[in-house]
């Protein structure tokens, strides 16, 4: 028996409202074209070759702010155009670079609107080559049929463990001797220069980085606190406290893990401040909006907290250069002027082991997304997948249907369904059915009873016909 392979999907030109059918055609085709060439997924050669309906050099990427090498390559492989910048984009310039892309990848300083998704006729699929996604507007991707895929674990270990280098930074003030001996000073000084061992660390969000900073602060003889919106069970000893005051009444370092939501924005401001143990100190590596940095300067300057890490920021700037000035924030030269805080530009996930992780798993998902139409880790759109259509497996279509959460099964009741997955989120439903015996008008026909559903979200044929 042959084994299962995997078929890519395409998607054409046809316009989006709220779902999206799926048939095999070349991404600029209004109505699937030929079916088919060869080849081999990421550059693996099997004697069980791979159908592809479309012209894989048909699709276009667009990865801006230097996506990783391993994730071009994935997309290179496959036979892509992929166009390829080290920054980020203008909102200008993003619009006219997007317009005829069929992907794109980003990292966090990328701004996805609702002005530039709109001019992109031919997105089917973002790729966030990081943790968040708060830099795209999710509902206008949802509601048009565009996926959205992140990498929500790959650089937890680089963020912890910068988070527990910084703990002992501040706690030995090392950032501070590190400058005065660059100048020329030396200043032997143990005063209000502590251990960590016995400390207790607060981590405010107890997720996939929180949890893991738990464990490597636990291997250092800290004792662990942490609060989060949900019940979580605790690594080694930590303990989960039930408030937010209640944790920052109890830490020696308090350090955050949180997303950029309304809830979180100035969780930590003159208030939460004051609730800190006097001498603390405060670690953000999460989002810039969590702190309100004009309260956190008066506290520093006021002695109450001894020390501070800042890696995120309310305004960064798009690229590296002299950009960290009064102009983008306005107390940036307050905060450089402050003792003992360590500022670094969002490295959190900067190390090579996170990006190379990063540039795999996202390029694969998009991958499978605009190959096969999966959408397992997708973060907008219900999760489905079906077992990949091989060469046994003649005049076959597979349907992708992105549409409201109502019924529409009954447009495939005059078609011999093999197999079929649908799940939904919320108003958002997602159908994948391959169905067999299937010529070119029939294809036609169901593509253009899908595409006049007044539920579509997005009428995309991604169909895929295998040939003998």
């Amino acid at each position: 028996m042959v084994a299962p392979q995997d078929i890519p999907l395409a998607k054409s030109a046809l316009p989006r409202t709220v779902s999206s059918s799926l048939l095999a055609t070349s991404p600029s085709a209004a109505f699937p074209s030929s079916y088919s060439s060869f080849s081999t997924a990421l550059g693996r050669i099997t004697s069980h070759k791979q159908l592809k309906p479309f012209a894989t050099e048909d699709i276009r990427v667009l990865l801006l702010e230097n996506v990783n090498q391993t994730g071009r390559d994935i997309f290179a492989q496959q036979g892509y155009q992929v166009e390829f910048h080290k920054t980020s984009l203008s909102e200008d310039q993003l619009i006219e670079k997007i317009r005829d892309v069929h992907a794109i990848g980003i990292r966090s300083k990328t701004k996805l609107t609702a002005r530039v998704l709109a001019e992109a006729k031919n997105l089917i699929v973002i790729g966030c080559f990081c943790i968040g996604t708060n830099q795209v507007d999710l509902e206008y991707a949802t509601k048009h049929g565009i996926a959205v895929f992140n990498s929500p674990f790959s650089n937890s270990r680089s963020v912890a463990e910068l988070v527990i280098a910084e703990v002992i930074f501040l706690a030995r003030q090392l950032g501070d001797r590190s400058d005065e001996m660059h100048r020329g000073t030396w200043n032997k000084v143990s005063n209000k220069c502590w251990e960590i061992r016995g400390k207790t660390l607060g981590i405010v969000g107890y997720g996939h980085i929180g949890s893991q900073l738990s464990v490597l602060a636990d291997a250092l003889g800290m004792s662990v606190v942490y609060y989060d919106v949900v019940n979580l069970m605790a690594l080694g000893t930590a303990r989960q406290v039930p408030t937010l005051e209640a944790l920052l009444e109890a830490s020696d370092f308090v350090t955050l893990h949180v997303p950029e939501l309304p809830e979180t924005k100035d969780m930590i401001s003159a208030k939460q401040l004051e609730q800190m143990r006097n001498g603390s100190y405060l670690i953000n590596a999460s989002r810039g909006t969590v702190v309100d940095i004009p309260a956190l300067v008066d506290a520093m300057r006021s002695g109450h907290i001894a020390g501070a890490a800042l890696d995120v920021y309310p305004n960064e700037p798009g690229g590296n250069g002299d950009y960290f000035t009064n102009d983008l924030n306005s107390w940036a030269e307050d905060l450089q002027n402050l003792k003992n805080i360590i500022l670094t530009p969002h490295i959190g996930g900067s190390t090579e082991e996170a990006q190379i992780a990063i540039g795999a798993e996202v390029a694969s998902a998009l991958m499978r997304y605009i190959n096969e139409g999966a959408t397992v880790g997708a973060v907008n759109l219900p999760e489905v997948n079906l077992r990949s259509l091989t060469l046994d497996e003649p005049n076959h279509v597979r349907v992708i249907y992105i549409h409201h959460n109502v019924p529409v099964n009954a447009i495939l009741g005059d078609h011999n369904v093999d197999k079929q997955m649908t799940d939904s989120r919320g108003e958002v439903a997602y159908l994948m059915a391959d169905i067999s015996d299937v010529s070119l008008a029939e294809i036609k026909d169901l593509n253009e009873r899908l595409e006049s559903l007044s539920c579509t979200f997005m009428l995309s044929p991604l169909e895929r016909l295998a040939s003998d």
